[in-house]
């Protein structure tokens, strides 16, 4: 797990913690970001995926003491490709519904990415979000991503369907950063 904070305007990225799980697990279970994920594995969120490198996301808030709000409010991940002909890094991300359509998902995407590129060293990043995901499609465009193509029946759904996953990538001189 990172010991890294890593802080954009309105987001601060804390390394995942036992006591953020459950509100994770509430969010994750609402309907809005549950038909875009998997179910849950057994032990998610701390210990179902040893290569995933996780986060919680918290909101600024001026009205609390401390200027965040400790409520989980998401989670971004990412894995790393270290192989050196290949070395890329990977993110997922689930937020809040309550914070869709507000740009947090933008700005914790591009805090994330500027990490990897910046301190992990990574010249390539990718994200696959299902094809028919237009918000989360649009979320990174704006941070720079670029589709790169469809793949077909990619990931099965809830449902137990199969569907399509648009394959995003992100060349490092291509991040727009947080403002």
């Amino acid at each position: 797990m990172p010991d890294t904070r890593l802080e954009g305007p309105r987001v601060v990225l804390v390394p995942l913690a036992a006591e953020h799980a459950p509100a994770l697990l509430e969010i994750r279970g609402r309907p809005e970001v549950a038909r875009w994920w998997h179910d849950e594995e057994a032990g998610f969120p701390l210990d179902d995926d040893p290569t995933a490198v996780r986060f919680t996301v918290l909101a600024r808030d001026p009205a609390v003491r401390a200027g965040v709000d400790p409520r989980p409010r998401g989670m971004v991940q990412y894995a790393e490709e270290e192989t050196p002909e290949y070395r890329h890094a990977g993110i997922d991300i689930f937020l809040d519904p309550d914070l869709h359509g507000r740009g947090y998902g933008r700005e914790v995407v591009a805090v994330l990415a500027a990490y990897l590129i910046d301190v992990r060293g990574h010249h390539r990043l990718t994200i696959d979000p299902a094809a028919d995901n237009a918000r989360a499609i649009a979320c990174y465009a704006a941070v720079g991503f670029r589709p790169v193509g469809v793949m077909r029946q990619y990931e099965r759904g809830p449902d137990g369907s199969f569907h399509d996953g648009l394959l995003m990538d992100l060349l490092a001189a291509e991040l727009r950063r947080p403002e």
